[in-house]
């Protein structure tokens, strides 16, 4: 593609990740001084496992990332994975082994902590391996960068004696913020006792900013003069943010809706330090089915995993995607149109006009898979056979006992080619669409029996199914179930009608597919047995 007008599409584009790199075309009009890369920056508390917030943070960053790379014709980015593992361990998380020795632990830094699963050198670390090995599994391109190697190796000690040299601007600033209690022993540093090892939440006064001095009451009782540096003190966490923004030339970070005031006074802080607050976005976060905030306490809401076990990683991006300033429901029943949509769009992504492309989400979703040939010039067969909706109500009609290869025995009614081997991504949501059936769908099916308006149009479909060849085409099929679904003796009073009672009849469920598809792939006699079925209830019925 012609790189210029891939730059000239991009500034026009109304893409919220365009609008939000946009920012920073105005922050370095002429480009980041020296060539320097723009950094990106997402942020980790390592006291628990990564979640879905860590990835739609780390996948939006990182549309935004793509969107400037491609408004600039190629700028140098890099992103910066930052796990904030000097933090004090505030309470035991329930989910991990080691219970009694973490309680020991309670404010020690988590880099110091042992690792409860015995398999590294804490417990920060474990927890930092499983963010990294989350953030390999979806590919994303990041550099990781832990707090306790900074801080222990003194690579922050001159933004710390920085910290320490504005002491009193930063208190000015953040005391205002607090309640009284919290005034009295707030504190921007946060020394590490000798004594206990603990991040302390106690005032420090500052000795020797040059050197590095502090000076506190440790938790005996004593009063103890110690460096700030090297390890032997960490940031409070509004202040640490803004150190590390300064320290790193941090230009563009992320947050959610309930960090808001934590980003207006980070962003003042960086500023006393002699830095400039970096361009982000406020994001809305995630509601369970009842509209209420997900948290992970309460265990309310979906995980990663239980996303990817019936739907794709493309889905929870492409659901993720649209305005991130709008909350999202986070549930199960959101997840077939995700996988449907995403896939509508991606088969879309080839015909579509360069600036039509950079609305798409396939688009940003493919380059944020490190897939930018893909995303550019995408290619025709962008498609999936069968829809996900339509193999739900496959494998629906099969029952719960159905399994995969029963499943493409089916799908060869639909495919001329129905090999998993020529088509690995429905390969994969066959055992989706299985696994989303079994949990959700099975349970609540029931197929009722037919009224006697309803009958009667049933029993006509079975003539007219009875006539054609078992290879007739989906549309031929639905065109006739359209006729007669419009004939005025069986009573519809609209078309809608009319579907309702095929779903209820004869899936079990108030929503379904295009019948002529369902009927094609499902096969004619098949179908014709489920319809038999249903007039057979209804003769239960009236017996």
């Amino acid at each position: 593609m012609n790189n210029a007008a891939l730059i000239d599409a991009a500034r026009n584009s109304k893409a919220w990740p365009f609008q939000e790199a946009q920012r920073l075309v105005r922050r370095y009009p002429e480009g980041k001084p020296g060539g320097a890369p723009v950094i990106f920056e997402t942020g980790y508390g390592p006291s628990g496992l990564p979640h879905v917030g860590t990835f739609q943070e780390v996948l939006r960053t990182t549309f935004v990332r793509r969107a400037y790379e491609a408004l600039t014709g190629g700028a140098p980015t890099r992103l910066v994975a930052f796990s904030d593992d000097m933090d004090g361990l505030r309470k035991v998380p329930d989910n991990v082994p080691g219970q009694a020795m973490l309680a020991e632990h309670l404010g020690w830094p988590l880099s110091r902590i042992p690792d409860p699963f015995g398999m590294y050198e804490s417990f920060a670390h474990h927890n930092n391996a499983m963010l990294r090995e989350f953030l390999d599994r979806f590919g994303f391109d990041y550099e990781f960068v832990a707090s306790s190697e900074r801080y222990n190796s003194g690579a922050f000690d001159e933004a710390l004696k920085q910290v320490l040299r504005h002491n009193q601007a930063i208190l000015d600033i953040m005391l205002p913020t607090l309640r009284e209690e919290r005034r009295r022993t707030y504190s921007a540093v946060l020394p590490i006792s000798p004594v206990s090892g603990r991040v302390l939440q106690v005032p420090v006064e500052v000795v020797d900013a040059e050197e590095g001095l502090i000076r506190f009451v440790d938790e005996d009782g004593s009063t103890v003069e110690q460096s700030a540096l090297g390890g032997m003190a960490k940031l409070q966490w509004k202040v640490d943010w803004a150190m590390r923004w300064y320290a790193l030339g941090v230009d563009y970070e992320m947050s959610g809706k309930d960090l808001t005031d934590s980003v207006t006074q980070s962003g003042r802080i960086v500023e006393v330090l002699g830095g400039r607050k970096p361009e982000g976005l406020i994001y809305e976060l995630f509601l369970d089915e009842k509209g209420e905030k997900i948290s992970k306490s309460k265990g309310n809401g979906l995980t990663i995993e239980e996303w990817l076990t019936y739907g794709s990683e493309d889905s929870l991006g492409f659901y993720i995607f649209p305005n991130p300033k709008s909350a999202k429901s986070l549930h199960p029943g959101v997840i077939p149109r995700a996988v449907d949509d995403y896939w509508q769009f991606r088969a879309a992504l080839a015909d579509q006009p360069l600036d039509k492309q950079l609305g798409n989400p396939a688009w940003h979703l493919l380059r944020a898979n490190g897939n930018g040939a893909a995303a550019t010039t995408p290619g025709a067969g962008d498609a999936l056979p069968v829809t996900f909706g339509l193999l739900l109500n496959l494998v629906g009609v099969l029952g719960a006992g159905a399994d995969h290869a029963q499943v493409w025995s089916y799908l060869g009614n639909y495919i001329h080619d129905a090999d998993p081997a020529h088509h690995p991504e429905l390969d994969v949501l066959v055992d989706k669409a299985l696994a989303f059936n079994r949990d959700f769908v099975a349970p609540t099916l029931r197929q009722r029996a037919p009224s006697d308006n309803e009958a009667a149009a049933l029993r006509a479909l079975d003539a007219h199914l009875a006539q054609l060849d078992p290879q007739t085409p989906a549309e031929d099929i639905q065109t006739q179930v359209y006729e007669i679904g419009k004939v005025e003796e069986f009573g519809f009073e609209n078309l809608r009608d009319w579907f309702k009672a095929l779903y209820e009849t004869l899936l079990g469920s108030e929503q379904g597919p295009r019948m002529g598809s369902f009927i094609a792939l499902y096969g004619i006699g098949n179908s014709r047995k489920l319809i038999a079925e249903a007039l057979a209830r209804q003769q239960e019925l009236r017996s």
